[in-house]
């Protein structure tokens, strides 16, 4: 059985105003970083579904979104990272396990880059970096966030750029915020890839769908190949880039099963 609503949702100081906060069960902490533009409901199913097997889930609202309101202006990865450092500093009496879904595992490995001490490993599903997507795919990305395409003209780019073929994009035809999408974008923009690619020497699980073409497999081939041991990868058949919506059980059960190890 999966829980399907947080047990609280809270508020922490962060270093630029509050952030807003899901949270679920006890147990080994586990915080989860969203995709670009979109807010930390995305992981209620996952969430539920860690809390139920034991786990302490923490979700943080991006900046933005929700209770969370620090500034967007001049926004940068690191600013991102500090974000998720306050949360774990406030709510977790240790280390924890970081999920960063598309955008969100550039923010995740940012977090381990810059604040080694509060994370022990980090999972990444749908990890873009260094390999870019066909011009096609990224032009559907822009659309996504232009408030001035009609609701289908929206819902064929979100199809588009974000599921594989016979997924339901209508799951995701909203929930998407263009404002701090922008922001993201240029905090990304903003600080080499480099600098968070290795994502602070911490154990990685890479959860990778097959028909991903905004955040291309290469890119996770590469991270294996590059990190050897300390790289798993886990690949995901009929899933795209929305990945929690289109295939939650099988995400669920990488992440479980890679997260036994040290349970």
């Amino acid at each position: 059985m999966n829980k399907t609503n947080p047990d609280a949702v809270t508020t922490v100081d962060g270093p630029a105003g509050p952030i807003e906060v899901r949270e679920w069960g006890s147990g080994l902490s586990v915080v989860m970083i969203p995709s670009l533009g979109r807010g930390a409901s995305d992981f209620d199913d996952l969430a539920g579904r860690l809390a139920v097997a034991g786990y302490r889930v923490l979700c943080p609202e991006p900046r933005g979104i929700g209770g969370s309101t620090g500034t967007l202006a001049g926004l940068t990865m690191a600013d991102l990272a500090d974000d998720v450092a306050a949360v774990i500093e406030d709510k977790s009496e240790g280390a924890v396990t970081l999920v960063g879904h598309a955008f969100g595992n550039r923010v995740a490995r940012m977090t381990a880059t810059e604040h080694a001490g509060l994370v022990d490993r980090v999972a990444l599903l749908c990890c873009g970096g260094l390999v870019p997507p066909a011009p096609e795919i990224h032009a559907a990305l822009v659309k996504v966030f232009d408030s001035e395409r009609s609701d289908a003209e929206h819902l064929e780019a979100v199809r588009r750029a974000f599921f594989a073929a016979g997924n339901d994009p209508t799951v995701w035809a909203d929930g998407w915020h263009g404002i701090v999408a922008t922001a993201q974008g240029a905090a990304n923009t903003g600080t080499p890839a480099s600098h968070w690619w290795a994502g602070g020497g911490r154990e990685l699980l890479v959860v990778q769908p097959v028909d991903d073409v905004l955040a291309v497999a290469e890119n996770a081939r590469q991270i294996v190949d590059e990190f050897g041991d300390r790289a798993i990868l886990v690949l995901v058949p009929e899933a795209g880039h929305a990945l929690l919506p289109e295939q939650p059980e099988a995400v669920a059960k990488a992440l479980l099963d890679w997260l036994g190890k040290w349970k």
